[in-house]
């Protein structure tokens, strides 16, 4: 196992037209392994699962995309549901989550990475429930320092009342991550009123505490990538018709992970020594694997074939 992912697990519910819904499993942390897993790393899940209709049907779906649940806890306490609509410009979110499966993940134990593990993915909303929070951020504490973590605030509105709160909570948990992504979205809401620039310095302080590396996507305009005292590196995003945005951002996170991995990056060490040309394929590797998420609805990452097959139409 290379990657490990720790987080919520859940049904996203898609408005098609006025009160009809059509599921798809999901979750941002779920949609990262199932990302990684199809772009052929070896990737482990860490939650816990209700023994509903939906949990069982989550199970199958990382089971079917070459996910190890091993860690993967079950409980009676029911799934967390999400209801979504789209927009022309962004997706409206509601969740149900009070006293569901993934949020109250508590093991007495915490799970034992293996050595191959060199990457471990946290973030989004299971940060906003106890006892999971807390445990998640006791089990990143316990593997900084071993492997690469990365971080993805993941901001959704309609569960984070207090932005002032949440604010200040990202900057303590950034404090734990080596990288660390967020969208032009999560910007606007992290950083009022400050340039994208500002926004990733508000997390880089070119010490050992916090993120060597700073990552902003911008949709469908590309990314940019921010180190200390580094310029700002600036890729674009392949042009595609969009079908759908869900899960983009959680399979820009595996494919982010996934080259650096490719790129012999298993250490904060080699990821802060990485050279621009490296970082430019890393950075074009997530976004073609995000832009083909959006050409389907859901969240459907792409395999490795088809990903290969966008990088070298592209080259």
């Amino acid at each position: 196992m290379r990657i490990a992912v720790v987080g919520e697990s859940l049904i996203d519910f898609t408005c098609t037209a006025g009160l009809a819904f059509v599921g798809h499993e999901g979750g941002a942390l779920t949609n990262t392994a199932i990302a990684a897993g199809r772009l052929g790393q070896g990737t482990g899940f860490i939650s816990q699962l209700s023994n509903d209709m939906f949990g069982k049907r989550l199970l199958q779906h990382l089971q079917n995309n070459f996910v190890d649940t091993t860690w993967v806890l079950r409980s009676d306490a029911p799934t967390t549901l999400a209801f979504v609509e789209r927009t022309p410009t962004t997706n409206n979110y509601a969740f149900y989550m009070q006293g569901t499966a993934d949020t109250q993940w508590n093991p007495a134990t915490l799970p034992a990475l293996p050595d191959s593990c060199r990457f471990l993915h946290f973030g989004s909303i299971s940060l906003l429930h106890d006892p999971a929070a807390s445990r998640i951020i006791d089990l990143v504490k316990a593997q900084r320092g071993q492997r690469i973590v990365m971080f993805d605030p993941n901001y959704r509105q309609s569960l984070t009342p207090d932005l002032g709160a949440f604010q200040a909570k990202v900057l303590g948990w950034s404090a734990d991550c080596n990288l660390m992504k967020f969208s032009d979205e999560d910007a606007a809401a992290l950083a009022p009123g400050k340039s994208l620039a500002d926004a990733a310095a508000l997390f880089l302080t070119g010490t050992d505490q916090g993120p060597r590396a700073v990552i902003i996507t911008r949709g469908g305009a590309g990314a940019t990538l921010f180190r200390h005292g580094q310029a700002p590196l600036e890729i674009s995003a392949p042009k595609i018709t969009v079908a759908d945005t869900i899960g983009a951002g959680d399979t820009f996170n595996a494919g982010t992970s996934t080259s650096l991995l490719e790129h012999g990056v298993e250490t904060v060490a080699q990821l802060a020594a990485l050279p621009d040309a490296a970082w430019r394929e890393v950075l074009l590797f997530a976004a073609s694997a995000a832009a083909l998420n959006c050409t389907r609805e859901g969240c459907n990452p792409p395999n490795r074939a088809e990903l290969q097959a966008m990088l070298d139409a592209n080259a």
